[in-house]
């Protein structure tokens, strides 16, 4: 069987098709830190009265980077710039790995004239590495003498590791009273489950969001979008989700239940969704990119504990990657999904809306030739009626191949 290392169906983009964001500027350079000698450092500079928030991974053994970030935002300091590096992930070094990143916050920080805590470090690479903070540090104004508007997919590929596509995205929207533009860039590929996973992301849009306004998004956004993939199950030390609000217009500021709210929600979910799909899409050795929707839970919370179980099987993604019709698998997930008190007798699931199952047993309609026609596509959606109540929720997830072993296996050596 062909051993596919390229991404499932997820288009690379242009520069010229990027919108970008006024104001918000971004430097990258090559400091040196991969082996492969491509940029691996990006400095986003951010304007006076923008309003950053940020959402981190739920792994208690996390980097010293996110300890950082997530300090100085606790601590209410108006974020000026962030700092990312790729090629190392400077987490498992202790103490250490908290007085290198403190150093990298210092150095940006006199470069620019503004209080370090007013710098949010971050960091992707090797866990249990020592982060080359001369390195970083003795490139930080060659970045900041390339900062640009129009940087966003430059800086995608600064951040990628063992991905194989820059990961941007952006889209306007017209509002009754201004237009706004949201841009984003991410990266993961491998170690990607929630919460988060193997991922950095960074959101902005160019209106005036207050701050309280902007983490109640921030939390919801990432709900139904980060927090729904799955590529092998595992989370990693580093994950951070940034989202910013640079008011490029700074007469208009946004008023929560407008439609104008409502409008901006969805496109900034829209965004998301597109960044943590390509994630999946993207996923290390994935030949397939799976959607998982299930309805008729009671929860959406419920709806994600039986997704995810499925998503995490590691017997039913071998059974896609084989295009192997053995689907008792999924049913299996569903039953170790931990969900109290399930009616077995209500659930159907369809694969590419072929039911297979109905009522938790083979489906009278069953054809086993329709099922492999079926597994044999690189789309391929799940549907899960559990027959309990009027919540559902979409995860997304990959197979899973020999290729994913070797790159991992491979991955430090």
């Amino acid at each position: 069987m062909e051993k596919k290392i390229m991404s499932t169906n997820l288009k690379k983009t242009t520069k010229e098709k990027i919108d970008i964001i006024k104001h918000l500027k971004m430097g990258v350079v090559n400091a040196g830190i991969k082996e492969n000698n491509l940029p691996d450092l990006l400095v986003i500079s951010i304007p006076e009265n923008s309003n950053v928030v940020g959402v981190f991974t739920q792994n208690q053994f996390c980097a010293a980077p996110v300890l950082i970030a997530k300090k100085h935002l606790e601590q209410g300091h108006q974020i000026r710039a962030l700092i990312i590096n790729s090629g190392c992930a400077n987490a498992g070094m202790g103490q250490q790995g908290i007085d290198d990143a403190n150093l990298v916050c210092e150095t940006l920080a006199s470069h620019l004239g503004i209080n370090k805590k007013q710098v949010l470090p971050f960091s992707t690479g090797l866990i249990m590495s020592k982060l080359p903070v001369d390195k970083i540090t003795k490139v930080i104004p060659n970045a900041l003498r390339n900062l640009d508007e129009n940087n966003w997919l430059e800086g995608a590929k600064s951040i990628m590791t063992t991905d194989t596509v820059p990961k941007v995205y952006s889209r306007k929207i017209k509002l009754n009273s201004v237009n706004a533009t949201i841009a984003g860039i991410c990266k993961g590929s491998g170690m990607i489950y929630p919460h988060m996973a193997t991922m950095l992301a960074f959101i902005a849009i160019d209106i005036s969001i207050p701050k309280l306004m902007l983490e109640e998004l921030i939390k919801e956004t990432c709900e139904t979008s980060f927090n729904c993939i799955s590529v092998d199950g595992d989370t990693s030390t580093n994950d951070s989700f940034v989202l910013m609000s640079i008011p490029s217009n700074r007469d208009f500021i946004l008023k929560r239940d407008s439609d104008e709210y409502k409008e901006i929600k969805s496109a900034i979910i829209d965004v998301a969704e597109y960044l943590a799909q390509s994630i999946v899409r993207d996923g290390e050795g994935a030949t397939k990119f799976i959607s998982i929707n299930v309805k008729q839970a009671l929860s959406k919370n419920e709806a994600r504990m039986v997704g995810m179980s499925i998503a995490n099987s590691p017997l039913v993604k071998t059974a896609f990657f084989a295009s192997d019709a053995n689907l008792g698998r999924v049913l299996s997930a569903i039953g170790n999904s931990k969900v109290k008190n399930l009616n077995l007798d209500k659930i159907n699931v369809y694969i590419n809306k072929i039911l297979f199952a109905e009522g938790g047993s083979l489906s009278n309609s069953f054809d086993e030739n329709k099922i492999s026609t079926e597994m044999k596509k690189d789309e391929i959606n799940l549907s899960i009626s559990l027959g309990r109540g009027n919540e559902e929720l979409t995860m997304w997830t990959t197979d899973l191949s020999h290729k994913y072993i070797e790159i991992n296996s491979e991955y430090r050596t």
